[in-house]
């Protein structure tokens, strides 16, 4: 089942995002993906968690079947947009990946209210734009000086939308093929936008310094991860008691890809000891 949920701020802003609902269950699960993903991101290994779970997967806005408008991608519009299509859900854990993991925090440190549990796989934390940017240029990944220079990732884009088209995913061929189409499903304005007003200058330490008093939150990361370190999420994890870290050896920036059981397994476990919480202290 795929339609657009719109709330009262949706349905004024014009912007209702993609969603599609699986499942049904007690307890509700929305999904968000990261830099050029979709619902299609977590869609065919989303598996067994609907059998016990109402499962909402959302296109971010920018991103895959959600509007594409002209304007500033930055933490805020995210969350807005977010808020426009998922707040009449009730009470929530939100799971992300990368990009989807910061929008995840923000939205959560803004609505607490509306959320049991915060799931982030693959966070990318870097500490500020600075750091970001050295890590980028001078780090372990190939390209990474195209992903610091504006024009070179609008460039790619382009190339990749324009030129590369249905191609893609014959080029890129340790990724599923649905997702690789998929990133080609955004405007070079809502990926650059979001790289550089997310990814690079949003912090994610200061909502998290919000959520961890009363909000239970897991990071579940791959050991080899190159575009978002583990020593970051690491440091985070000791400096916030209430962060729980599952590392897992050997796997790169889509742990959720590379092995899906064990990360359902992991975020299945991880919602069963949020949603007890409450009445183990009751009692």
């Amino acid at each position: 089942m795929s339609t657009r949920l719109e709330s009262s701020l949706g349905r004024r802003s014009g912007e209702a995002l993609y969603i599609k609902e699986m499942g049904g269950g007690p307890r509700t699960l929305v999904f968000i993906a990261g830099l050029g993903g979709t619902t299609r991101y977590w869609e065919a290994r989303i598996g067994p968690l609907c059998r016990s779970h109402r499962i909402i997967l959302v296109d971010l806005l920018g991103f895959g079947e959600s509007p594409k408008p002209w304007t500033k991608y930055d933490i805020e519009r995210h969350v807005g947009a977010l808020e426009g299509a998922i707040s009449d859900l009730g009470p929530i854990t939100i799971v992300g990946h990368s990009l989807g993991a910061l929008v995840a925090t923000a939205y959560a440190a803004r609505h607490p209210e509306r959320i049991e549990g915060v799931v982030l796989v693959s966070l990318p934390y870097f500490g500020s734009q600075d750091a970001a940017y050295e890590y980028m240029r001078n780090g372990p990944m190939k390209d990474g000086f195209v992903y610091t220079n504006l024009f070179l990732v609008m460039l790619a884009c382009i190339i990749s939308r324009r030129v590369l088209g249905k191609l893609l995913p014959y080029f890129i061929r340790d990724l599923p093929r649905e997702v690789v189409a998929d990133v080609l499903k955004h405007t070079w304005r809502s990926s650059t936008s979001s790289l550089w007003e997310v990814v690079y200058r949003y912090d994610a330490a200061v909502d998290l310094q919000a959520l961890v008093p009363t909000t239970r939150l897991l990071l579940i990361h791959g050991s080899d991860d190159l575009m978002a370190p583990v020593k970051s999420v690491e440091e985070l994890a000791a400096h916030f008691p209430n962060l729980e870290l599952a590392v897992l050896e050997g796997l790169d920036h889509h742990p959720f890809l590379r092995e899906p059981e064990k990360c359902r397994d992991i975020i299945a476990g991880f919602v069963e000891r949020t949603t007890r919480a409450p009445n183990a202290e009751q009692g």
